[in-house]
């Protein structure tokens, strides 16, 4: 079983340290609460989230603490006869914002020190207009703060490097003129098309009925439904709650029967009006060595349903073939746009390149009102030159401990104002036309219309990742591919085509139905997806897709978390990337602020 175990782990990217004392507890842990080799490691996993250890290896250190991991994730004695069956929790993806330890192997890119540090933060100094406020740049330089005084800066914590060297390297000095050299230099600029299908000005939000909730879940089944039909691969579905012998094809929407989380006792499936009357039916999952469930996910099904109870499942089907178009219900003059669209970003994304820089709020320390990671995350943006700088909220964070105590002295909005927005204008200001910078609220946002969706233009400020965790359920294929949960639940997104496909959706997520269908929907699948969370920060490759018609198709796209700016008294994480229209041509890096 050791053998097995070690196996287990190497399969799913993990080294060991200390490998004999490892094995032998993990094995210790097996027989006592009858694990497989492949639970040990998949229990290994989330508490490798939980934790946000920063590399993947094994260590006997953390023995200890997984063995009270282990404890807690027992749920009974039905789910631990299923080997491959893994349930998840909230509980087991609750990212505690501690301040991460710094690896002092790590890469640390030349930051800007002495006269070049003051010459690129001056230009945010606001102090002029806000004198005697607390939050006023000049009360910023009087101060001393944690995250003022940490040692290591810009620390690369993980990096994807595809593009030849001499177009990555990175410059460990820097004279103080080399900011207005670059500044001075005419600079490639991109072109920049948001589109928005969020709520506009002055409409009234979070009004919507149970019509329109019951209308979003029905198109969304019968879009899918359409969708396969389509592709000649599946026939029409059928009633899956009537009784049959033989098998049958049906879609619907996995629900849970019952308040509790889902579980292979719990799951139903419940298809559209048209094909059953919006009747539910339980799902018997014997039958599939490999899948991935959540509350809301629609998926078509083959199977049968002898007694007219249980429908038994032998086929999953949770994607939609990539040839069949997303929009099959828009009027042709919107699907010809589409189309165009399409067309001109696969011609352009051959031939140029794209720099940015991506991060997620929040924006400021939990232990005032500094704004001093937005302030020196502006500061490396200066020096770096990025064509496109994308900042996601929160800026305002309600989560704040000044925020939710009521103990500011100026409203939301002033605040935003005063410190948010003039420090983004004067970089702006500074960087000259060439510059390009998107804002993306949040639902966490105290200055903000608390409603989502808000605005889409390829990514979600909602935590859809860390809400997904708390609710999938999954089987892993021993002898299949090595386990990667976070690319099977960004992987989720793409293949239901939503930026929140969850229902019920997650508690304090305001959703509005009649806003939700056009906002949320992801027509095609982008090549870039940015999904800000709480869990630990990565760039991935996913591929989405699957046969049409006999042949394989398959799109790949980069998922990036960010992680967020500003952990706790301490900074976090942003991305740098240099995209050249392929993952194959790419360089991203996941630097520490």
């Amino acid at each position: 079983m050791e053998e097995e175990i070690k196996a287990e782990f190497l399969k799913s990217g993990f080294t060991l340290d200390e490998e004999e004392e490892i094995l032998k507890k993990c094995h210790t842990f097996c027989v006592n609460y009858c694990l497989h080799p492949s639970d040990i490691v998949s229990s290994w996993e989330v508490y490798y989230l939980n934790r946000q250890l920063d590399e993947p290896v094994v260590r006997d250190a953390e023995m200890d603490g997984f063995l009270g991991h282990l404890q807690n994730e027992q749920v009974g004695e039905g789910v631990k006869k299923d080997a491959g069956l893994h349930l998840y929790s909230f509980k087991d993806v609750d990212m505690v914002l501690d301040a991460e330890v710094e690896d002092t192997n790590n890469v640390i890119l030349g930051t800007p020190t002495g006269k070049s540090e003051k010459h690129h933060l001056d230009i945010y100094d606001s102090s002029h207009k806000m004198k005697g406020n607390i939050y006023s740049s000049e009360r910023k330089s009087k101060l001393v703060t944690p995250f003022g005084t940490r040692s290591n800066k810009f620390v690369v914590k993980f990096n994807i490097d595809n593009l030849p060297t001499t177009e990555t390297a990175i410059e460990d000095h820097e004279n103080p003129e080399d900011g207005i050299i670059k500044r001075i230099q005419p600079q490639k600029s991109c072109s920049l098309v948001v589109h928005r299908s969020g709520p506009e000005p002055g409409c009234r939000f979070l009004y919507d009925r149970i019509e329109d909730r019951f209308n979003v879940l029905e198109n969304r089944i019968k879009k899918h439904a359409t969708a396969l039909v389509a592709s000649s691969l599946y026939e029409e579905p059928m009633d899956p709650s009537i009784a049959s012998q033989r098998s049958i094809f049906a879609v619907g929407m996995i629900c849970c029967d019952g308040e509790g989380h889902l579980n292979d006792k719990s799951i139903l499936l419940q298809s559209s009006v048209e094909h059953s009357g919006g009747q539910r039916v339980r799902l018997e999952l014997n039958k599939l060595s490999l899948f991935s469930f959540f509350p809301g996910q629609v998926v078509g099904i083959k199977g049968n349903n002898p007694s007219g109870h249980c429908l038994i499942a032998s086929e999953l089907v949770d994607y939609i073939p990539l040839s069949i178009a997303a929009d099959m219900d828009l009027p042709p003059a919107k699907k010809q746009a589409l189309d165009d669209e399409i067309q001109a970003t696969h011609l352009s994304s051959a031939s140029t390149e794209i720099t940015m820089i991506i991060a997620a709020g929040p924006f400021t320390t939990t232990d005032n009102l500094l704004f001093e990671p937005l302030s020196e995350l502006l500061a490396y943006a200066t020096r770096k030159s990025p064509q496109l700088l994308i900042l996601l909220g929160p800026f305002i964070d309600s989560e704040h401990p000044q925020i939710k105590k009521g103990t500011v002295d100026l409203s939301f909005d002033d605040i935003f104002q005063s410190e948010v927005l003039r420090m983004v204008q004067d970089y702006l200001e500074y960087m000259g036309p060439s510059a390009q910078l998107v804002m993306i609220p949040s639902v966490r946002d105290a200055h903000h219309d608390f409603v989502f969706p808000q605005v889409k233009i390829g990514c979600c400020t909602v935590d859809i990742l860390k809400h997904l965790s708390g609710e999938e359920m999954s089987r892993h294929s021993v002898e299949g591919k090595p386990n990667d949960r976070l690319s099977r639940l960004a992987t989720h997104i793409l293949s239901q085509q939503s930026f929140y496909p969850l229902y019920p959706p997650a508690e304090g997520v305001p959703m509005d139905f009649s806003l939700a269908p056009e906002a949320l929907q992801i027509s095609s699948v982008p090549e870039l997806l940015i999904l800000p969370s709480d869990i630990k920060y990565f760039v991935k490759v996913l591929s989405v897709g699957g046969t049409s018609k006999g042949e394989e198709q398959m799109k790949r796209c980069v998922c990036i978390n960010p992680g967020r700016l500003a952990k706790g008294e301490g900074g976090g994480t942003f991305v740098e990337l240099k995209y050249q229209g392929s993952p194959d041509k790419m360089n991203a890096s996941v630097i520490s602020i």
